[in-house]
Order: C-alpha cells, then structure tokens, then sequence
C-alpha cells in the first residue's frame, strides 16, 4: 500500500537568510542543516508580500497571475482607482470580475484530484485571500483572524478555539492561535494533501523597529519557538516520516534612507489624476511604484518617464508594451510583470549595499514609513534574496544548492511530490529536481544583464535563468 505523501509549508514574512543562525532561531537552523538550504533563492517582483503569496501558490510570475503589486489598479475592475489587495476590495474584485487570480492556485489544482490545500496565514487579509479565494469550489479553506474561506468555517473555530488575541507587537499570540487551530483541527482531522502557516514576523515588527532591531531579536525566537511546536507536533504523531516540509519567507529587506511620496511630486509638477486626459495613477509599494496611464496613452508615458528620470530618486524604470517602451526604460516582461493586469510603468528606487545599525545590508528610499524603519518591494539584491529551506522523506540531506532557485518553484515541486506533474507543467516555476533525494545535479545558470540608457540616466538590470525559468537578481540606476 502506498505511503501517503503530504506537505507543509510554514511561511516566515520577511525572514532574512542572515537571521537564521543558532543564537537567533535554534530550531529553524537546525532544520536548515538537516535538510535542503537553497542558497540563491529569489522571490518575484515586485518584492512585496501579496504578489509572492500568489506566486507562491500559482508557480507564475506577477504578469501572469494577474496581481501586480500590494496595491495596484485593476482595469477590468475600475480603470481610475487604485485599490489595495486586501480581503474586501479583493471579494469586490472577484464579484466584479469573476476572479482574483489569472491562473489556477494550488487549491483549485488539488481539488481537481480530489484533494486538499487549508492555509492559515497572521499577516494581511489580503495575502490569506490569495491563498485560496475559490475555496468555496475548490475544497479546503483559508483561515485568518478576520475571515474564513468558505464564510461558514470561521463560526466554528470561533466557538472551538475563541477569539483572535488583538494584534500585537512581535504578533505572537496570533501565531499561536493559528499553530493551534493547525495542530489541533487542519493537520489531525482535516489531513490535508498540502498545509500551509504563514507567521506574520518578523516582518510587522521590522516594518516598525527597523531590520534586525528593537523587538525584531525576540520576534525570531518566539516564532522559531512555534516552528518547533508544529516540528515536534509531527514527530509525535508519526507524521514526519511522510511529510515533507518546505520553508520560506516572501521577500528581503532594506533599510529606509528617504521617503519619497511620489503621488505628491506628480501633483505638484501638474500631472492630472488618471481620469482626466494625460492623467497619472500611482500604486505605491514601499521600495517601487506602480504607474497607470489615462487610456495608456503612450504620450503621457513618454512625459512621464522624461520626468521620473530627472529626479535624483528615480531608479530602474521598465514599460510595458501597450505604452510603446519610452527611451532609457527596459521591458517589464524581463521582470515577468507583462500581462493582462499590469502596470503602464513600474519604478524602483535605486538602492545602496550600506549596513544597517545592526549590520543588515540594504538601504533604499520607500514611498512611505520612516527613515530607519525596514521596508521592501524594490529591486535590490538585499530584497531579492530570500529563505528558501526544504526537509523530508523527498529530499537530500545536510545539501546546501546554489542553483537559483524561487517562490515560483514551490508550487510545481509539491505537485510533483504529490504526482501531479501534468498540472505542474503549465507553471512558469520549475520542479526543484536538485533537491531531491538521488536527484540529477544542477546545471549552470544562464545570467544576462540588461541595459538602458537615454541623456543624464542609465539602469542595468541583471537575470538568472535555469532553462525556462527566469529569476531577477538585481536592478539599479547606474
């Protein structure tokens, strides 16, 4: 009789390869030196938390699953606002639309086979959302102390295991709660194919204290703390012998060196709002922004690019085709951010390898926070490298890979493990065969640099690939 396979995948927002180390969280690094260490791990951009969780489920890059950024305009939804991907406007999105997502989910691909996906996430509402926002079809659920997918569940853990404990700072009572209600119900009754626990911190609390600072130290130990009840929850249960364990954060981090509140700036050089003619819309996310054109003119986008290259702040800058690519801006397909959903242009900010005051690497400006606070979304190479650790019966022991690797392999490796390779191949993500126990050995990666320039502004952007699969390394004004 065959054994069954089951996955876990336990989520630290935010978590620097650098903080996993012995003083800082025990029991994840020894999970790290017993298991699979991918040692070039990339998320997507941009590097901001809802665009990974979808990719992380979908095994496609931004342009193609169809959410482009944290907040971001959504045309076939309303072609003049900017909404933030978050649980309600995002239920609005899909009532509208008739989806969230351009591309099937994890969830809805298990279901298919009969099987199922249960994510408990602590952080945002609209990270949890993405995370199986057809599960009243799909099967399985999404749980979050705001909301449940399907609605009815959320009644029933309320009554069984109580209220959400308030949000707070590390946020740990809430990711004990949900350790609890996946211990306790998702891993022993409902037994799912593939579950997933995603831990708000360390990111709120860098978000607030700064990389690596103030409460940040005992963030990482008490989550690391809940990693290993979950670890030892399946040792006690004989479970671990037939699941296999995939860790991960969903980007980097830098340090903010200067706010920049770029909607401001436009205003005040007098581009129009984006429902009036040669109008602009701005997303902000953190270490990038997103920017909309009225009617995708491609006249404003060459205004607009001539003035976001003028200023000190403006880093790489990309199009897309509907705009006609302005002079100095590189495609947005190289960042895998083309698609039906995308932006006019994307912007990041330029960054810098300076140490923070607890010797974190990275500092950019970002469109909001404070000076000295921890921000992402940018195409830094501090934001673009981030954890990506794997354990169990299917993989190599004690191996460190340093093959590029990314969020977007995930989804296809686990519905390989799970024997669903057809439904793999549609991904953009690859099968991390190298992980494997008797896999082949990785092969060398392709690396380009791509570069722009027109008078008074040059960018490169570097990429890796691995066959098909592309992963950005870096960009940067020069």
């Amino acid at each position: 009789m065959a054994v069954q396979r089951r996955v876990l995948i336990v989520v630290f927002d935010g978590l620097q390869p650098a903080q996993i180390t012995p003083e800082l969280m025990p029991n994840l690094s020894k999970f790290a030196d017993g298991g699979v260490t991918f040692a070039n791990h990339h998320p997507v951009f941009p590097t901001v938390t809802r665009v990974n969780a979808s990719s992380l489920v979908t095994g496609c890059l931004p342009g193609r699953h169809g959410l482009a950024g944290n907040t971001f305009l959504c045309r076939d939804f309303d072609p003049h606002r900017v909404i933030p991907a978050m649980e309600p406007t995002l239920q609005e999105v899909v009532d509208t639309t008739g989806r969230a997502l351009l591309v099937p989910t994890l969830a809805d691909l298990l279901g298919r086979h009969g099987m199922e996906y249960f994510a408990i996430g602590t952080g945002t509402s609209g990270n949890a959302y993405m995370h199986n926002p057809n599960a009243a079809t799909a099967g399985g659920a999404t749980i979050h102390p705001d909301f449940t997918l399907p609605r009815p569940l959320y009644a029933e853990l309320a009554e069984r295991f109580g209220e959400w404990p308030a949000q707070g700072l590390p946020n740990t009572a809430r990711l004990v709660h949900a350790r609890r209600i996946l211990t306790e119900f998702v891993l022993p009754e409902r037994d799912p194919a593939v579950a997933l626990l995603w831990s708000s911190e360390p990111d709120k609390t860098q978000h607030e204290d700064g990389v690596g600072l103030g409460r940040t130290p005992q963030a990482l130990a008490e989550a690391d703390a809940e990693f290993r009840e979950v670890m030892d929850w399946l040792e006690a249960n004989e479970r671990a012998d037939t699941t296999d364990v995939f860790v991960a954060s969903d980007h980097g981090y830098s340090t903010i060196s200067e706010v920049v509140r770029v909607e401001q700036l436009l205003r005040e050089a007098e581009f129009p709002t984006i429902d009036l003619p040669g109008g602009v819309a701005v997303a902000a996310n953190g270490g990038s922004a997103l920017l909309y054109v009225n009617g995708c003119d491609p006249q404003t986008a060459g205004t607009l690019t001539e003035w976001l290259v003028a200023q000190s702040w403006c880093g790489p800058l990309f199009s897309s085709v509907r705009v006609g690519h302005p002079a100095g801006t590189l495609p947005l397909a190289l960042l895998g951010c083309e698609g039906p959903r995308s932006p006019d242009l994307i912007m990041s900010f330029p960054w810098q390898s300076l140490d923070n005051l607890a010797g974190y690497a990275g500092h950019a400006p970002a469109t909001g926070g404070a000076v000295g606070q921890g921000q992402h979304g940018s195409l830094s190479q501090h934001e673009l490298r981030n954890t990506g650790l794997a354990g169990g019966p299917s993989f190599q022991r004690e191996t460190i890979i340093d093959t590029p690797t990314g969020n977007i392999d995930f989804a296809p490796t686990i519905l390989h493990l799970l024997g669903l390779d057809a439904e793999a191949s549609a991904m953009e993500g690859r099968i991390l065969l190298e992980a494997l126990e008797n896999g082949p050995s990785g092969s060398t990666p392709d690396r380009h640099v791509y570069r722009a320039e027109r008078p008074g502004f040059c960018q490169k952007l570097q990429i890796s690939a691995m066959g098909s699969t592309r992963y950005v390394d870096w960009g940067n004004r020069q």
